[in-house]
C-alpha cells in the first residue's frame, strides 16, 4: 500500500490485506516472467483483457508483449522494471517504474479473483488515484472529508521530478 495512503495495515481486514498480498505476488510474477521471455499462462490475463493506454503513440510496449508482437515493435526493446508495486484494496496493483530520464511509466492492473481483467498504462504521465465512493467503516464519509482523504496513490516522482508531463486522474 502507498504511504501516502490515509488507512495504515491494521485498519484493513485480514483476508482483504492476503487478497491484497496474493495479487501483488501475481502481478510481480508476471513482470518476472515478462522480462525472462517466458510465455504467460492463459489462466493469469482474462482473455478479454480490457486495455487502456495514455500516452505517446509510439510506446506501447507492454501490449507488445502481452499479445506476443514484441517483434513487431520498431523501436528499441524496451524492458519493464518495476520500481514500486503497491496493492489497493483487494482488487488493484499499481506497478511504477522509470528508466533514466527518458521513460517513466505506470501500470494499474485489476484483478478479479486472482485474474487479471483491466489493465491501463500510463506513460509518461503522473498519476493519481482517487476513491470517488470512500468509506470507513461502512460508515459514508461527508464530502469535505472525503475530499481530503480519498486520495489513494500519486506518482513518486524521485528523479524525474525536474521533467513536465502531464497529469491524470484515476477515479476508482
Amino acid at each position: 500500500m502507498d504511504p501516502s495512503s490515509e488507512y495504515t495495515k491494521s485498519e484493513i481486514p485480514i483476508l482483504e490485506q492476503e487478497k491484497m498480498h496474493d495479487n501483488e505476488a501475481k502481478v510481480s510474477t508476471l513482470y518476472k516472467a515478462l522480462s525472462n521471455g517466458d510465455k504467460m499462462e492463459g489462466a493469469m490475463i482474462a482473455s478479454d483483457l480490457e486495455w487502456w493506454f495514455h500516452g505517446p503513440q509510439d510506446c506501447h510496449y507492454m501490449m507488445k508483449m502481452l499479445t506476443g508482437n514484441k517483434n513487431n515493435c520498431n523501436s528499441k526493446q524496451f524492458k519493464f522494471e518495476p520500481r514500486s508495486i503497491d496493492a489497493i484494496g483487494a482488487e488493484y496493483v499499481i506497478v511504477e517504474g522509470w528508466e533514466g530520464a527518458e521513460a517513466y511509466w505506470v501500470h494499474f492492473w485489476t484483478l478479479k479473483d486472482g485474474v487479471i481483467t483491466q489493465f491501463r498504462e500510463y506513460f509518461n504521465t503522473w498519476l493519481i488515484v482517487k476513491d470517488v465512493n470512500p468509506q470507513i467503516q461502512g460508515i459514508f464519509m461527508s464530502a469535505t472529508k472525503r475530499s481530503k482523504s480519498s486520495i489513494l496513490w500519486q506518482s513518486h516522482p524521485r528523479d524525474l521530478a525536474k521533467r513536465s508531463l502531464p497529469g491524470i486522474m484515476l477515479a476508482i
